[in-house]
């Protein structure tokens, strides 16, 4: 195979997937399934990327229950995984009986950095940096006036000296409030503007130019009380709290740990058309920013014996531009999730992820991850069987009755069926 073809870019969809046809050998229902653009169209999904040759569907369900800050909330959520959307709404109801969730944010201030290289007095340069910001702040808000025209824009700049071993390079950071949006761009623009400026001011080379994903001036808060009597007893509080300090002490179970928070914090941020990864990076360096990976929730016990869920991490989202403006299943998701600012977002996203890490404790803590997982999860083992229509229903309860959720089992229990 030779994955060398000119023009590429240049080919309508369905000249595209001809060629990949040809090249890999797809068949007709294959390259059927991939073909289909769904509700995005063909003209949005050739503008959003490069080299389209169709789209993936993702299940978008609806998680219940939630009430933070004495609103009410349906939320949204764009997963593949099997019981997610299941545990959110139950954790969130559990949360409810607690008195609901609060959550709280800083404002919206993004980091963009600006590297400068061959420096030769940088500590000095520092001072300079510092005496002209007023005029770096006026270079960077020169490049959006329509984020300033809605109260954001450049706020403060930090500059800092960093030794890279044969030489040292400043890096300055320039604090960016961003408002509704999640700023890539509009930070972006700034730095590369503001670079040049600072090249003849100091002398030095400018190298990178770009936000950084470690959002830690953009962040949410979120606390939730679940009461014991909801939980089985404060015995079950004992356990979810053990859980938690293993987490605390070991990076490996914090990393899966953090992985249940993600999930629910992941499908609001994919099914809104905000970006994945870059609020996976923030949360992931967030959790190891002083040298150590850690959980980026805390549990603790209440004079009463409830336990007491919080959660802080960076939540760089936004309710304008990008995607959530263009693709339009995500403002449909936006519409539902009725947010009035990206301020209001971040806290929904911190909720979420306290609620579904939770959740995932308690089931950890008592009955088993499986027992709950593995019962939704027969629905798919039984379709992967080849069971079809109301069948699949059939399958998966037998698949359940019978402890044995594999495809075997499936397929054997299909074959006694028909």
């Amino acid at each position: 195979m030779d994955s060398r073809i000119s023009g590429f870019y240049k080919f309508s969809i369905d000249e595209r997937l001809d060629k990949i046809k040809e090249i890999i050998g797809l068949d007709e229902e294959e390259a059927d399934n991939l073909r289909d653009t769904g509700s995005l169209g063909d003209e949005t999904a050739d503008r959003l990327v490069e080299n389209v040759v169709g789209s993936l569907e993702i299940p978008v369900g609806v998680a219940t229950n939630f009430k933070i800050n004495d609103k009410d909330y349906l939320i949204p959520m764009a997963i593949e995984e099997t019981s997610v959307i299941a545990a959110a709404s139950k954790g969130a109801k559990i949360a409810r009986e607690g008195g609901g969730i609060k959550a709280n944010s800083t404002d919206p201030v993004m980091i963009g950095q600006i590297q400068l290289t061959n420096i030769k007095d940088p500590y000095g340069q520092k001072v300079d940096i510092i005496d002209a910001k007023e005029e770096i702040f006026e270079l960077a808000n020169e490049q959006d006036r329509t984020l300033v025209k809605f109260g954001g824009g450049a706020r403060d700049i930090d500059v800092r000296v960093i030794d890279l071993g044969d030489e040292k390079n400043i890096v300055v950071h320039l604090y960016i409030d961003c408002r509704d949006a999640m700023g890539a761009n509009a930070v972006n623009s700034m730095c590369e503007a503001v670079s040049e400026y600072l090249s003849d001011l100091t002398g030095g080379e400018p190298r990178l130019r770009i936000i950084s994903n470690l959002a830690d001036k953009r962040l949410s808060r979120a606390k939730a009380v679940f009461p014991k009597e909801e939980l089985g007893g404060e015995d079950v509080v004992d356990k979810i709290l053990e859980s938690y300090y293993l987490a605390k002490e070991d990076p490996y179970r914090a990393a899966t740990h953090n992985k249940g928070i993600m999930n629910g914090i992941t499908a609001v941020t994919l099914a809104t058309g905000n970006d994945t990864r870059a609020i996976e990076s923030g949360a992931h360096s967030y959790a190891s920013i002083d040298g150590r990976y850690k959980p980026l929730t805390y549990y603790e016990k209440n004079e009463k014996g409830d336990l007491v869920g919080s959660i802080e991490l960076p939540t760089a989202v936004g309710t304008v531009g990008g995607a959530t403006g263009v693709h339009p299943t995500a403002k449909a998701n936006l519409k539902i999730l009725n947010v009035d600012s990206s301020q209001e977002f971040g806290e929904v996203l911190a909720s979420v992820g306290l609620i579904q890490n939770f959740a995932a404790l308690r089931a950890l803590s008592t009955e088993g991850i499986q027992k709950g997982h593995m019962s939704l999860h027969a629905k798919n083992i039984a379709m992967m069987a080849g069971a079809e229509g109301r069948m699949i229903d059939k399958v998966a309860k037998k698949l359940v009755e019978s402890g044995e959720i594999t495809s075997e089992k499936a397929q054997e229990i299909l074959k006694n069926i028909n």
